[in-house]
């Protein structure tokens, strides 16, 4: 794809970029050495921060460099790619990888510098609250204390440690964010070990396909085990033009059905709507990755002008000639306008 030298900021909508990730370099830290020390029997760690955290190529040290800044080489990239403002969140897999005390100490610290950040910045930026899930009951609590800081929302990197939050135990989690009017981001992670291997054989475990299918997975399973059912206000936000589900969703209706009808498995139980009036209804889908028209199109006329909006993925995809390849979709200006500014403004409450 060709680079454009810089992109103009638009006179007809603010573009908000909605999944921009960051890192403290005290967690890159940590990351590269659980990596050499090979603490963790993690497949999906070891080769998605064996390569970020460790390769000295341009890309993976480009991307470290620009995790970790929150002001000067940042905003530059901001300017250059017309980018009015983005919603920050703590890069995959956030602190879920790490031991309880630890994860919860360190959730805390980066909120902080974070708040920092949106302090500094606060006509660029918004922040999305880190928690640690191993502590369900603390992470509401830092759900409460991020609210009260200005946070527009809560990131969560998928599996902790091969569990998922359709597990009634995370529960709490979803009680809060429902309580505190703060949506979720479910982010990718790398496929736990109990999946990833056959990924890994054929090298296709990380953004190009694991990604989506662990957090695809991940969704259907939160909806699925009822989550919405028990909290019906509750809002969610997938990346990647929504891993998938959305053009799933006829099959996923039909199936799921079909399964709970003739109740095959114990665990798979009546909901009370279809699962794609829950994608319609508690789900929010980005771009991330995956400025593709065609896609963008699609997921529109099918969940909703009022569902979809942009996102970069910075710095793991930057490419300022996708700003353009979105300006210049064949959809009406009030759309295009609701897709970069007004679904944000309306979700994170901006």
């Amino acid at each position: 794809m060709p680079e454009t030298t810089s992109v103009p900021f638009s006179e007809k909508y603010r573009r908000i970029a909605t999944e921009e990730a960051w890192a403290p370099q005290e967690l890159l830290d940590i990351y590269r050495d659980l990596y050499e020390s090979r603490q963790l029997d993690d497949p999906g760690f070891d080769s998605l921060w064996g390569f970020y955290g460790t390769s000295d190529a341009p890309r993976p040290a480009t991307v470290r460099r620009k995790l970790a800044d929150l002001d000067d080489e940042r905003l530059a990239d901001m300017d250059a790619a017309g980018i009015d403002f983005a919603i920050l969140a703590l890069t995959s897999p956030g602190v879920q990888v790490l031991d309880r005390d630890t994860a919860v100490a360190l959730a805390r610290d980066s909120n902080d510098m974070l708040s920092e950040a949106v302090t500094r910045h606060p006509d660029r930026y918004a922040a999305l609250c880190a928690i640690a899930p191993q502590a369900p009951e603390l992470a509401a609590k830092e759900m409460e204390r991020c609210k009260a800081l200005g946070f527009k929302g809560i990131i969560n990197n998928s599996h902790t440690h091969g569990e998922y939050l359709s597990d009634q135990k995370f529960w709490p989690i979803f009680e809060a964010a429902e309580a505190m009017d703060l949506p979720i981001y479910l982010h990718p992670n790398t496929p736990p070990k109990s999946m990833i291997e056959p990924m890994l054989e054929v090298g296709l475990d990380g953004a190009i396909f694991g990604f989506g299918v662990e957090t695809g997975l991940h969704m259907l399973s939160i909806i699925t085990s009822g989550v919405f059912d028990q909290f019906p206000r509750l809002q969610m936000i997938i990346g990647h033009m929504g891993e998938a589900l959305p053009y799933w969703s006829y099959r996923l209706d039909f199936m799921h059905n079909a399964q709970v009808s003739s109740k095959r498995y114990e665990n798979l139980q009546p909901l009370q709507k279809k699962v794609s009036d829950y994608l319609k209804e508690n789900v929010y889908i980005t771009c991330s990755g995956m400025a593709w028209e065609p896609a963008v199109r699609f997921a529109q006329q099918t969940l909703g002008v009022d569902r979809v909006m942009y996102a970069m993925d910075y710095p793991y995809q930057y490419v300022k000639q996708e700003v353009l390849d979105m300006d210049n979709m064949d959809i009406p200006d009030v759309d295009k306008k609701m897709f970069y500014q007004g679904v944000a403004e309306k979700v994170f409450k901006l």
